[in-house]
C-alpha cells in the first residue's frame, strides 16, 4: 500500500470510527508492515490538511479522533440545543481532588474537603466512567484507591494528565473543570454524534476548600491510566 492510499484508508476509518482509534488499531487497519513512525507521519499530514477546516484531528488518551473545533460550537448548538447535565459542586470538588491528587481514598477526599463524601457522588462519577477503583491502600479496612480513567481524559479532550492546567492555587481546581467542560460540551465527534460533558456547578455553592498542605502535583507513574498510549 502506497502512502496516498494508506492516508485515504486511515482518514476514512477515523471519520467513521465510533471511538478514538489507537495506533495499534491503525496498524491492524493498514497492515503490520506499516510502522508506528509511518502512521504518526500520516496523522501529522492529516492534521495539517484539516487545519483550516471546521473539523480537526486530535490525539486523546485512548487514541485519535476527528471532532469539531470550539469555534463551531455556536452553530452546532442550533442543531443540538439540549442542555448538558448539571453536576453539584460537591461532585466537581470530588472529581477535582481525584484528578489532581490521585490515587486517593474516600478518606483522603474527606480530609481535604472537610466534609463526608456521599457514596452516591463516587458512584455517579464511576457510572459516568470518569473514575475507577485501581486498588486498595494497605491499611486498616483496605480502603479503595480512586483514579481517573482514559474516558475522563477523552471527554475533556486531553491526551494525558500532563495536559491538566497547572494551578496557581488549589482552590482553582473545580473552576478549571467548569472551563474545560464548557469548551468540550458541544464538540461534535465524527461517527458518534453529539458529545456533551456538562461539568457545570451551581453558582450558589461554596468554593473548593483544600487543606493548607494539599499538593496538586501529578505523579505520572501513579496517576496515568494504564494501557497503551495513543
Amino acid at each position: 500500500m502506497n502512502t496516498l492510499d494508506a492516508k485515504r484508508v486511515l482518514e476514512t476509518a477515523l471519520i467513521c470510527s465510533q471511538q478514538p482509534m489507537s495506533v495499534r488499531d491503525m496498524r491492524t487497519l493498514l497492515g503490520e508492515e506499516v510502522t508506528q513512525d509511518t502512521i504518526r507521519r500520516l496523522l501529522a499530514d492529516l492534521q495539517k490538511e484539516w487545519s483550516l477546516r471546521g473539523v480537526e484531528l486530535v490525539a486523546l488518551a485512548s487514541g485519535w479522533r476527528f471532532q469539531s473545533r470550539p469555534e463551531m460550537r455556536v452553530f452546532l448548538d442550533r442543531l443540538h440545543p439540549e442542555k448538558p447535565p448539571r453536576y453539584a459542586r460537591a461532585t466537581l470538588e470530588t472529581l477535582a481532588i481525584i484528578a489532581y491528587r490521585q490515587p486517593v481514598t474516600r478518606g483522603d477526599i474527606e480530609d481535604i474537603r472537610g466534609v463526608t463524601v456521599n457514596a452516591l457522588t463516587l458512584r455517579q462519577l464511576e457510572e459516568r466512567g470518569w473514575i475507577e477503583a485501581i486498588g486498595h491502600r494497605d491499611t486498616v479496612g483496605r480502603p479503595a484507591l480512586f483514579a481517573t480513567t482514559r474516558h475522563f481524559l477523552d471527554d475533556l479532550g486531553l491526551a494525558s494528565l500532563d495536559q491538566l492546567p497547572l494551578l496557581e492555587s488549589p482552590t482553582m481546581a473545580t473552576d478549571v473543570f467548569e472551563i474545560l467542560a464548557n469548551e468540550a460540551a458541544s464538540t461534535q465527534v465524527s461517527g458518534a454524534g453529539q458529545r456533551s460533558i456538562g461539568l457545570l456547578a451551581s453558582a450558589d455553592t461554596p468554593e473548593l476548600n483544600w487543606s493548607a498542605d494539599a499538593s496538586v502535583e501529578i505523579d505520572n507513574q501513579q496517576a496515568s491510566p494504564s494501557g497503551e498510549q495513543p
